[in-house]
């Protein structure tokens, strides 16, 4: 068990913590709003994680390849949302300014996971490798991948919050917060754009 754990995180670690919308929502927010106003969102992106996985891990897959289109919907619905969080960022302002912006939501951190394409793959791929047809007790291997894969991506993202917030640290002033917002905005519209290209 445990060298399945090892070798699951080893798979995972490229995966969870290469740029990709979950991680540069985050990283925008935290430097935007700070670690502490991320977490509602990390609870609703982390817990809908855990379900899905789950439901996937434990025979949704089938039905998801039965709808092919499907996978185009999400990827589409994936990238209109993250390029709608973008403009909300890029709206934002200085982080002097809060009345004009505010943090990603619980529902938004659900959403997020809900149209992201990507997890999905990365899901299915995860179960073909480390879940095998024979295994006597299916049930309680898909909920040990599906809570190492949870657990991990929860991380992953902590970790991109706190480079955001530590980030957000050196500009401090209005101006240069201003820039910050709007870079991590373009980053968010850059990763729509690879959405809906990929």
């Amino acid at each position: 068990m445990t060298e399945t754990i090892v070798a699951l995180l080893i798979f995972l670690f490229p995966l969870a913590y290469s740029p990709g919308p979950g991680n540069m929502l985050f990283a925008a927010n935290g430097a935007v709003f700070g670690f502490r106003a991320t977490l509602p969102a990390s609870a609703g992106y982390h817990l809908a994680t855990w379900i899905v996985t789950l439901g996937l891990g434990l025979g949704l897959m089938g039905l998801l390849e039965g709808w092919p289109m499907l996978f185009p919907a999400l990827k589409a619905g994936g990238a209109v949302y993250v390029l709608w969080l973008a403009v909300k960022l890029w709206r934002a302002g200085s982080t002097k300014t809060p009345q004009e912006a505010r943090p990603a939501s619980f529902v938004d951190g659900v959403m997020l996971l809900l149209l992201n394409p990507k997890a999905y793959v990365i899901i299915a791929l995860m179960f073909s490798q480390f879940l095998s047809p024979a295994e006597p007790h299916v049930l309680a291997a898909v909920l040990l991948i599906t809570t190492v894969f949870t657990l991990n991506n929860l991380l992953a993202f902590s970790t991109w919050t706190l480079i955001g917030d530590r980030l957000a640290r050196a500009f401090r002033d209005d101006r240069s917060a201003v820039r910050l917002n709007r870079g991590f905005a373009a980053v968010l519209a850059g990763v729509a754009v690879w959405m809906l290209l990929a």
